[in-house]
C-alpha cells in the first residue's frame, strides 16, 4: 500500500472515531477483542518498558462491576489515584463547556436542569451500556512518564477498536472511584488506576451518539520554528 493510501486509511479512522455514549447489548467476539489488544500492544513507550496493564471485564463480571459502581457513585466522594485538574481556565474551559453543551443538547437536557445532568453523569458509571470495559493501570514507581506511555496506549487502543468496527469511550470519570474499583479487581498494591475504556458496538440510532466535538486548528496547537 502506498504512503498516500496508508495516510488516507488512517485519516478515516481518526475522522470516524468518537466517544460513544450508547452501546448495543451485543458482546464482541473474543477473537476481535484479542486482535484489538494485540494491535494496541504495539504502542511505543520509554525504553520499551510497556508500563500499562489492562483488565478487561465482560459478561457477568461487568454486570457486577456496573451495579456496584453505580451504587458507590450514589454515595459520592472522589478518590482518584492521579489528581484531577483543580480548575479549567481560558481555552481549556471553553472547549470543555462546548463539549458539555453539545452532549446536553443531544439528549434534551436544559441548561439549568441539574437533575437531568446528574442522571446523565451516572451514565458514566453504567458504562453507557457497553458490554465490555478495559481498565488501565500502571506501576506507580515508574513516575509521570509512565502516564504518558499509558496515554499513547489508550490512544492506540481507541484507534485499533475503530479499525475493527468497534465503538469506544475513554472514561476518566471512573478514576474518581479508584478505591472502589480496586476492591473489585484485586490489583497489586503498587498499581494506580488511570482510566477505563468502555467498548462494544455503537447504537447508531441513539441521539446522544450524533454530535461530534471540534478540534483546535494547528495555529492554536502548533508552533513551528525554523
Amino acid at each position: 500500500m502506498t504512503p498516500e493510501k496508508l495516510a488516507t486509511a488512517f485519516e478515516q479512522i481518526l475522522n470516524e472515531r468518537h466517544s460513544c455514549r450508547r452501546f448495543l447489548n451485543k458482546p464482541v467476539p473474543t477473537d476481535i477483542i484479542t486482535r484489538m489488544l494485540t494491535l494496541a500492544q504495539k504502542s511505543a513507550s520509554w525504553c520499551n518498558v510497556q508500563p500499562w496493564h489492562v483488565t478487561v471485564l465482560s459478561g457477568a463480571a461487568i454486570d457486577r462491576f456496573r451495579a456496584g459502581l453505580v451504587e458507590h457513585a450514589h454515595l459520592g466522594g472522589h478518590t482518584p489515584d492521579i489528581p484531577f485538574p483543580e480548575t479549567y481556565q481560558g481555552e481549556f474551559a471553553l472547549r470543555r463547556r462546548e463539549c458539555g453543551m453539545q452532549l446536553y443538547n443531544a439528549v434534551g437536557i436544559e441548561k439549568q436542569d441539574r437533575e437531568g445532568s446528574a442522571r446523565q453523569m451516572l451514565e458514566n458509571f453504567r458504562l453507557f451500556g457497553a458490554p465490555h470495559v478495559a481498565l488501565i493501570t500502571t506501576d506507580k514507581s515508574l513516575g509521570p512518564y509512565a502516564l504518558l506511555d499509558c496515554g499513547l496506549y489508550v490512544g492506540n487502543l481507541l484507534n485499533a477498536a475503530q479499525s475493527l468496527g468497534l465503538a469506544t469511550i475513554p472514561q476518566a470519570a471512573l478514576a474518581s472511584h479508584a478505591d472502589f474499583i480496586r476492591t473489585q479487581c484485586d490489583w497489586p498494591e503498587n498499581h494506580q488506576f488511570l482510566c477505563g475504556v468502555s467498548f462494544g458496538y455503537e447504537n447508531t440510532g441513539a441521539p446522544v451518539n450524533r454530535f461530534r466535538t471540534t478540534r483546535a486548528g494547528l495555529s492554536q496547537a502548533v508552533t513551528m520554528i525554523e
